[in-house]
């Protein structure tokens, strides 16, 4: 009976480690107090996420990611934030128009959207193609944004810049064209795979449900191919933030530059530096490119330590 008894208590405690686990695996939902839209803004629609009360703080995604990625920060901020979460043009549930795919054009997307919710100000925090959108905001409209936290992604046109398109672990930004979409049909996790794997720290870190919860997403009709625009949109992004730096000088708001160890590092402040007067430099350890999946308490400590600085 003794060992009928213990087989039954491990057995439990088993089941109970299996159950933390799967609520611990892949895409956080968002709290419920959020409310997603559709928002027609810029020629274009956007799905937005609103929840929160308070100052306002925009959240602003990448490649391999939609806004999906924001909700276990979104669901801390949102206690004295209000919080908006758009997927980008062309990605996750947003509308998938033919053009526009300059970070120029879709800061003045994410503009539309501040206006709909009648928003003057925001903070602002991106990742990577959401990095690219983010200066071409702040670049353009200095007086909306209060600070701004980048995470590990450059700039196109700023700092060395031809030097990180000629690294060969950025290949995919050349990587587009229709015989280039039929490659991935239908093999979209396999791609984002190669993503997830070579440019963390750990891959284990991006769980299963995780990466079929956004290969999901990216198999959707012409998701892929708008991803493909983001970045065949760089040489002309590459001109704009020129153009942008030239004409308006740096950023005068305070800026949080977050590099991961195993990625961007101390490069990611170095590179804001060359746009923004007042950067201060944080590096997330143990982590690769995906901040927010392989290290999201670490990372998320220092974004909230950066926005309640008086």
């Amino acid at each position: 009976m003794p060992g009928i008894l213990i087989y039954r208590l491990l057995l439990a405690f088993g089941l109970l480690l299996v159950t933390v686990a799967a609520a611990m695996a892949g895409v956080h939902p968002f709290p419920a107090g959020f409310q997603a839209q559709q928002v027609a803004t810029n020629g274009t629609t956007l799905y937005v996420r609103v929840g929160g009360q308070g100052p306002a703080v925009v959240l602003l995604h990448g490649f391999g990611d939609t806004g999906d990625m924001w909700a276990p920060l979104a669901a801390l901020l949102m206690k004295n934030h209000t919080v908006i979460v758009p997927d980008l043009r062309g990605m996750g549930l947003s509308a998938h128009p033919d053009t526009g795919y300059t970070k120029k054009n879709q800061a003045l997307d994410i503009a539309g959207v501040l206006e709909h919710l009648k928003i003057a100000k925001a903070d602002l925090i991106t990742h990577d193609i959401g990095n690219m959108v983010g200066y071409a905001f702040a670049a353009q409209f200095p007086s909306r944004i209060t600070r701004w936290i980048a995470l590990d992604a450059p700039i196109p046109g700023i700092g060395d810049w031809d030097a990180i398109t000629r690294d060969p672990r950025l290949w995919h930004f050349n990587f587009r064209g229709p015989d280039e979409e039929r490659l991935v049909a239908g093999r979209e996790r396999i791609y984002l795979d190669r993503f997830w794997n070579e440019l963390s720290a750990n891959p284990k870190a991006i769980d299963d449900a995780t990466r079929h919860h956004y290969a999901a997403l990216y198999a959707r009709p012409r998701a892929m191919h708008d991803a493909f625009e983001q970045f065949g949109a760089f040489a002309q992004d590459a001109i704009d933030n020129k153009e942008l730096l030239a004409k308006a000088g740096k950023l005068p708001m305070p800026v949080m530059a977050i590099g991961a160890e195993k990625s961007f590092n101390t490069a990611m402040a170095d590179d804001l530096r060359f746009v923004a007067t007042n950067v201060t430099g944080a590096v997330v350890p143990n982590s690769g490119h995906w901040l927010m999946e392989e290290q999201p308490a670490a990372t998320i400590a220092v974004i909230r330590d950066f926005l309640e600085k008086p």
